[in-house]
């Protein structure tokens, strides 16, 4: 039988060095009232801002300004939603990293309705369905690493024992326009550079094994792979600066239209319960655990499904990360090694540097079993993701 898959809606992209200015010529493409969604403080501080204001003004587009600190709540977008109810605005852009993208992604779908966020959050409350409508928005990454400007999810957070972090979801809240301009990622700090640039490498590396990969998704999984291969290092290294963040705007790209249409895997499984019972940015996470999920998934795959389609795909992933030898175990090796390597490269923390312990496993392994988990292409026992856990306790 021939291959069958679906692809979902994708924003209209603007990508390259300068895309930014194209900005408040698409904000006035929806109208002249702008709700502006920033980071704390680092952009309002930037020459990129002091540039946006002048034209938003010179183009008649008046503007009220959120900033997001630390990733995002349910309370912390109701209490925005609630702020601003009855407030008319055409437009929503989201301009930061993927806390404040998703915040402004999930603000943007609720500003009409004005209902909680509880109510549509997978896996707490009711899980009502979506109605919409959603305020037009726009999203302008300045790192390289979550790809939330091509999702339809807004990753929410509650910390603590009682916590999780959980999706709202629907093809409504894709962004209508994604204007990724690696110019923007200038002022990334080394720290960042790794953890969201593993994040995107993840993300590549699970849709390209997910259970719902496809063949447009293995060929976009592809290219962001090499990109991460041409880029990340470099980029950490503060070698080849422009080539290299261009090279790593793209990756991330690539991985959010990946992860939307293809699912992901068990770090990201993992990425829910170790963000919410633990204060650690979901991008450390994902750097930390890579290697270890991917030696483990090829293991057991090794061991009991020796036919899964998974373990040329680990080979193939090894190859785009630079093997030249032949032999898919040894490429499968290499890979591995290269992830294992770069996390020690980057300096991504251990677990019980982050403060996990032992005994903490079986309440992560508990909290595992999400959607992610669903797509990873071998079904693990807790056991078995406790070995992943076991391999970056330090």
């Amino acid at each position: 039988m021939g291959e069958a898959f679906s692809i979902g809606r994708l924003p209209r992209i603007e990508f390259g060095c300068g895309s930014y200015r194209k900005l408040p010529t698409l904000v006035a493409g929806f109208g002249q009232r702008l709700l502006l969604v920033t980071g704390a403080c680092s952009f309002a501080r930037s020459d990129a801002a002091g540039w946006l204001f002048q034209h938003l003004q010179g183009a008649g587009i008046r503007w009220e300004a959120v900033t997001i600190a630390g990733e995002p709540s349910p309370e912390g977008v109701d209490q925005t939603v609630a702020a601003l109810r009855g407030e008319a605005f055409d437009c929503v852009a989201g301009i930061g990293g993927g806390s404040v993208l998703d915040a402004a992604k999930a603000i943007a779908g609720l500003l009409l309705p004005g209902n909680s966020v509880m109510d549509h959050l997978e896996g707490v409350g009711p899980e009502l369905p979506y109605r919409g409508p959603a305020t037009p928005f726009i999203a302008v990454p300045t790192t390289a690493g979550t790809g939330s400007e091509a999702t339809r999810n807004a990753v929410l957070s509650r910390l603590g024992e009682d916590g999780f972090k959980k999706s709202f979801r629907d093809d409504r809240l894709m962004a209508e326009y994604a204007v990724v301009d690696p110019d923007l990622l200038a002022s990334c700090p080394p720290e960042l550079i790794a953890a969201n640039g593993m994040d995107a490498l993840t993300q590549l590396l699970e849709a390209y094994v997910s259970l719902r990969a496809n063949s447009i998704t293995d060929g976009l999984a592809a290219t962001g792979m090499r990109a991460v291969r041409d880029g990340l290092l470099a980029w950490y290294r503060g070698e080849g600066l422009e080539l290299a963040r261009e090279r790593m705007a793209l990756a991330s790209l690539l991985s959010g239209i990946c992860l939307a249409q293809a699912g992901l895997g068990s770090v990201h499984g993992l990425a829910q319960p170790l963000g919410s019972l633990f204060p650690i940015p979901h991008g450390v996470v994902c750097g930390t655990l890579v290697a270890a999920a991917t030696e483990i998934n090829i293991a057991v795959m090794e061991a009991r499904d020796p036919a899964n389609p998974a373990l040329a795909k680990y080979a193939e992933a090894g190859r785009l990360l630079g093997y030249a030898g032949a032999g898919d175990a040894a490429a499968r090796t290499f890979l591995v090694e290269t992830l294992s390597q770069w996390t020690a490269a980057m300096k991504l923390p251990t677990l019980s540097e982050l403060g996990v312990g032992a005994e903490d496993f079986s309440r992560i392994v508990a909290r595992c079993r999400g959607s992610s988990m669903k797509t990873n292409p071998v079904e693990l026992t807790d056991g078995e993701v406790g070995l992943i856990l076991q391999g970056r306790l330090g």
